[in-house]
């Protein structure tokens, strides 16, 4: 028989934890970079944070702790151990659901917050590994071909980001799977010495999957969980129909009788707010909805001028970034004032970008034998294809931030960033007696930022949620 759902102010109380301890935790072990000396500090945590963001490459977590200076050996654990930094920290904490989120991390960063004759107060920031040995690798071999073949290269490979033995040996470890969504294009580069994290970040930008139409939409998001590496299309993300929610939230303020929920959602919302972010100036800057791209190819002097416009379903349903190509998250992109629309052929546009096309630049193939394919046909081959892809790219990640939603529940550790869900409040209305929801700005949200605290007081999880697009599509009961 299943166990039952703890839902509304009792999922916010503190979890059980280890000898009464009440905070959740079941693990935090410090092992010593000298020895095999350990120590858990599980049962003196104040608090504990752990965090997950579609704009952090990286699983992160801050943990304070009191010690009083037995913890090993009759000394503090900074003393006794030392902690000095790159410990290997063993973590695993759950809610009152018991969903159990397990990590290996290790110390960033040391903080003594306070300190007397009797007891100290410590912060320790924690990071996974290759957030640390990304400062420790460069990337400088040449790539060719795909450019999710690209990134799963760098994930897997240890003279990248790739797991090496001395990880591997480690107790607690788990090698992370991988979540990369194949992309349709293809971009040869050299590293030229830079950074594995930074190398990804820039393959994303124009990046095209192979779900979507070439020239209609580019841009992926690469992040961690404590599960897995993700690099997935921001289509891909607002994609109700693949991208399913895997919650469903309201927010009423109405009393909490007993954990009553209303019917077809989860739980309630114990905090929400939302965030208009459409800021008219900066959008327009930013190009999140017209751009222009002028491209000049020394190889014959051609010089093009090209509009990406995602807000002309009428009058050019067939132009490239049309929001009628795109996955959007609600209904429709913001209805933009005519009276702001440059009238004349490729003259809407409020943002542009020059590229030098870079044809016969790094050509795949063979340069020896009787094809020389590299001084052949692949000689005269555009790389990238920007036309096509940059200020795709510019447009779909400016465009997905219109609206914010922010939200604090129960501790529910089983979200994570990436994850859809659906949220819904009530519309204000001189009625009050009114149940009606807001048809705006409810419905699919996707997880940006993800935040568990524990304390020996509360276990919750606060939420900022995302979307490109206005109007709440129909909850998929399915």
């Amino acid at each position: 028989m299943a166990q039952a759902q703890i839902t509304g102010s009792l999922a916010a109380e503190p979890a059980f934890g280890v000898n009464g301890g009440g905070l959740g935790i079941k693990q935090i072990d410090l092992k010593s970079n000298k020895g095999e000396d350990t120590v858990s500090i599980v049962n003196s945590v104040m608090s504990f944070q752990y965090y997950e963001s579609l704009l952090q490459d990286a699983v992160r977590a801050t943990v304070t702790y009191t010690d009083t200076g037995t913890t090993i050996n009759g000394k503090t654990a900074m003393e006794g151990l030392p902690i000095v930094g790159q410990e290997t920290v063993n973590l695993k904490f759950t809610d009152n659901n018991n969903n159990q989120i397990e990590a290996l991390m290790f110390v960033n960063k040391v903080s003594p917050l306070l300190e007397d004759a009797r007891t100290s107060v410590v912060q320790l920031e924690l990071a996974s590994r290759e957030y640390i040995w990304n400062e420790k690798v460069r990337v400088n071999k040449r790539f060719d071909g795909e450019i999710s073949e690209h990134v799963k290269k760098i994930l897997t490979d240890p003279n990248f980001l790739g797991p090496n033995d001395a990880l591997k040996a480690l107790d607690g470890y788990k090698q992370k799977e991988l979540d990369i969504e194949q992309t349709s294009n293809k971009q040869n580069f050299i590293g030229n010495n830079k950074k594995p994290y930074y190398i990804i970040n820039w393959l994303s930008r124009g990046a095209v999957s192979k779900e979507s139409s070439l020239g209609n939409s580019a841009g992926y998001f690469f992040w961690e969980t404590s599960e897995k590496f993700y690099f997935k299309s921001i289509d891909s993300l607002m994609d109700t129909t693949t991208n399913k929610p895997k919650k469903r939230i309201i927010y009423n303020e109405s009393p909490d009788k007993n954990g009553s929920i209303p019917e077809g959602y989860d739980y309630k919302a114990l905090q929400y707010s939302v965030d208009n972010a459409v800021n008219v100036q900066n959008k327009l800057k930013m190009g999140a909805y017209s751009t222009r791209i002028i491209t000049f190819d020394p190889y014959n002097c051609a010089y093009k001028v090209i509009t990406p416009n995602a807000g002309n379903t009428k009058d050019a349903p067939t132009a490239q970034g049309n929001e009628k190509n795109l996955k959007k998250a609600g209904k429709e992109l913001p209805e933009l004032n005519k009276v702001f629309t440059n009238p004349g052929e490729n003259k809407e546009f409020s943002r542009t970008t020059y590229y030098v096309l870079d044809n016969g630049s790094l050509p795949e193939g063979s340069g020896e034998g009787t094809e020389q394919e590299q001084l052949g046909e692949k000689s005269k081959k555009e790389n990238y294809n920007p036309a096509q892809v940059l200020n795709q790219g510019i447009m779909r990640l400016n465009q997905l931030f219109a609206l914010k939603t922010t939200i604090t529940i129960a501790g529910d550790f089983s979200l994570h960033a990436g994850d859809a869900i659906y949220v819904d409040a009530r519309q204000l209305s001189k009625d009050l007696k009114a149940s009606q929801v807001d048809k705006q700005v409810g419905g699919n949200y996707i997880i940006c930022d993800v935040c568990h605290y524990l304390s020996p007081k509360h276990t919750l999880t606060k939420l900022v949620l995302i979307r490109d697009s206005f109007g709440r599509k129909p909850m998929d009961r399915g």
